[in-house]
């Protein structure tokens, strides 16, 4: 997936304001509140948090295949 500047607007619009977002990687897909955008190993990722249990995943935006903001 691309990053456009469109897109990392989305996503950090997503993070500013609590949404929840859903995101595919390797099949998987998840739906998560975004929460931050951060630098891990020298890769741009998101955390993202599971709105059930609570529990914070991070996503290396260069991994994922979609993103949607709902």
């Amino acid at each position: 997936m691309r990053w456009s500047p469109e897109r990392l607007d989305q996503l950090e619009r997503a993070i500013r304001d609590g949404r929840r977002v859903a995101v595919r990687r390797r099949g998987n897909e998840h739906i998560v509140v975004a929460v931050a955008l951060v630098t891990r190993a020298a890769r741009e990722a998101f955390v993202g948090r599971l709105p059930m249990t609570g529990e914070e995943l991070v996503f290396a935006l260069e991994e994922l295949d979609a993103f949607q903001v709902l």
